[in-house]
């Protein structure tokens, strides 16, 4: 469908006492990596909460961990969207180090409203993932 890209250097405050990246890390570049995609398509996070009112809270989270990463390791973060529902919406994410597969996984999101209540995936959301 459609994917997005970033790279991060792995800082010493992610790892854990044997050099390896503590594992709910991965979590945390899931995040980035979906905001920056969000930010990509013209969309940003905070503004749709402060303007909008429409929040997105993870639902569900998974990360499969094939291969131990380091202080200092350039990676990329690949993001996919995976599924659009009327009120949920889904990514795929993939850690690379080079063209090894460190990690993947997937979040799964539901757009609510100010009172938590399920709200249709806005039209503007679908516009800027969907158009062209």
């Amino acid at each position: 469908m459609n994917a997005h890209n970033i790279e991060l250097r792995i800082r010493y405050a992610e790892t854990d006492q044997m050099g390896v990246v503590y594992y709910s890390n991965y979590l945390v570049w899931f995040e980035i990596a979906r905001t920056e995609f969000f930010r990509s398509k013209g969309l940003d996070y905070c503004r749709i909460e402060q303007e909008r009112k429409i929040y997105l809270p993870v639902t569900e989270a998974y990360c499969r961990y094939r291969s131990p990463l380091k202080y200092d390791d350039v990676i990329t973060v690949t993001v996919e969207l995976t599924d659009a529902g009327r009120s949920r919406i889904s990514f795929g994410y993939r850690v690379k180090k080079g063209d090894r597969t460190a990690a993947t996984g997937y979040t799964g999101h539901v757009f609510v409203d100010e009172k938590g209540k399920p709200v249709a995936v806005p039209g503007f959301v679908r516009e800027a993932f969907f158009r062209g």
